[in-house]
């Protein structure tokens, strides 16, 4: 059990970073580029596909990670499960009022106030992304120390 919540730990905090990294480096800059207007159309489809996904991997490399660390006793794992699943509160907490915003009625904003908006969720998605990279590094290394 312990070899598999170990490789549960590696593979899904992987598959988060994998798309978290999609999103800050290709598809966020890819919207905003076609202009603000279409940003702000596409990003509610987009992130509603998305955060069932992220979030589901995001409580998995936690709690994998947390039973890894139990069985092996070796809390590096649950380090890299707790930086993955610190994506939760993240979002909840910090990221939710831009969210909530994107998601919302936007016709009333500026296209100043609508870059504006997504250059904060941008900047608030790489935090996301780094806790996710850093989960995922901690947990290859431990993993391949063992």
């Amino acid at each position: 059990m312990e070899y598999a919540s170990e490789l549960i730990t590696v593979l899904v905090a992987g598959l988060f970073t994998g798309g978290a990294v999609y999103v800050s480096i290709a598809e966020h800059p890819g919207r905003t580029a076609a202009g603000t207007r279409v940003a702000l159309a596409q990003f509610p489809h987009s992130y509603r596909r998305a955060a069932p996904l992220q979030g589901g991997c995001a409580l998995v490399a936690l709690v994998a990670g947390v039973v890894a660390a139990l069985e092996s006793g070796d809390w590096l794992w649950a380090l890299a499960g707790g930086c993955v699943g610190a994506a939760v509160p993240l979002t909840l907490l910090v990221i939710a009022p831009v969210n909530r915003q994107l998601m919302g009625e936007v016709e009333h904003l500026t296209d100043i106030e609508a870059a504006a908006l997504l250059a904060s969720w941008a900047r608030l998605h790489a935090l996301r992304t780094a806790f996710g990279l850093t989960g995922f590094v901690v947990a290859t290394a431990v993993g391949l120390a063992n």
